[in-house]
């Protein structure tokens, strides 16, 4: 998928097409302005990290704003944008993604507040898209990590609305939870067995932690794919990789009469005091909700899909 995205990008005609004449009051639409990558990059990676720095130079330039409220695009193709964007982002290192992500926001901000018929509009349905593609918990390509800069800038934006900026505040801070690099917050749990433990004094070379439910038609799906995958059964087996698959409802009594429907080689337990998602120490917005830490507890995973930590595990 990432192929066929950059090879759009790449031989897509750079110049914006022909404005389509506006009968009535229909308003004027437009090709999406693409930049043109220098030739001085040749590998793909440079590319990619040019293009996630600059994707949105052309199409959020103020002096070339078109007078309607999607500065002269659709919202289909400001969504196919967003998507080849984020796309771009997946494929370089992140912390040259989270630059370039912080980059946008500066550049929407200046759109926003320099266009004053298309920037309200524009930075609306632009904030909107990269939230569905990044945020919303039934994303493929969620990323907290890669919001939060993004988040963190409009939260400060005194152009913004008290409202909406503590909206951006709200998200910020959730998103600043056990980021990719910190160590996981510990919490209490209760095991099967009734045994009072800690995540932090579970001893493994890689822990994936799992918050869901044992009536959650996905999370017995993530079960069976991890027991399914080979690899990743061996690594269980071996106890180079434990799974802790923690409730964190309050319907205790339930999770107790589906205990047994846990792999036997898994920890599996519930928060009694329902801190985690009570006290907010981590955002679970939908489960299972996956972790993957390593020896230190330090986080690699955060809010994976199935499919990404099963691809990181058959790689060890």
């Amino acid at each position: 998928m990432r192929k066929v995205y950059i090879c759009l990008i790449l031989l897509a005609a750079i110049a914006c097409g022909p404005r389509k004449p506006s009968g009535n009051n229909t308003p004027v639409q437009r090709a999406f302005p693409r930049v043109e990558i220098p030739g001085i990059y040749v590998e793909e990676q440079a590319q990619f990290e040019w293009l996630a720095g600059n994707y949105w130079n052309r199409f959020l330039a103020p002096a070339d704003a078109v007078a309607d409220t999607l500065n002269g695009v659709t919202r289909d193709a400001l969504d196919q944008e967003m998507g080849m964007y984020v796309t771009i982002l997946e494929g370089i290192p992140l912390p040259v993604a989270q630059k370039a992500v912080a980059h946008f926001g500066e550049q929407l901000e200046t759109f926003m507040t320099s266009a004053a018929v298309a920037g309200p509009a524009t930075f609306r349905n632009l904030s909107e898209l990269l939230s569905h593609y990044l945020y919303d918990p039934n994303s493929p390509v969620r990323c907290e990590d890669l919001y939060l800069p993004f988040v963190s800038h409009f939260a400060a934006c005194e152009a913004l609305d008290a409202a909406r900026r503590s909206r951006f505040e709200w998200e910020a801070r959730m998103c600043s939870l056990n980021r990719i690099g910190q160590i996981a917050t510990d919490f209490n749990f209760i095991d099967i067995a009734g045994k009072h433990r800690t995540m932090h004094s579970i001893k493994a070379e890689y822990l994936v932690l799992i918050f869901g439910n044992p009536d959650c038609t996905a999370c017995r799906e993530l079960t069976e794919q991890m027991t399914a995958e080979p690899s990743v059964a061996q690594l269980i087996n071996s106890k180079r990789v434990i799974v802790a698959d923690i409730f964190i409802d309050e319907e205790v009594d339930l999770w107790k009469s589906k205990a047994d429907t846990y792999p036997k080689n898994w920890i599996n337990g519930y928060d009694p005091a329902h801190v985690i998602r009570g006290d907010m120490i981590y955002d679970v917005r939908a489960i299972p909700s996956i972790y993957l830490l390593d020896s230190g507890k330090r986080v690699l995973l955060k809010d994976a899909t199935p499919e990404t930590l099963l691809a990181y595990l058959s790689r060890l």
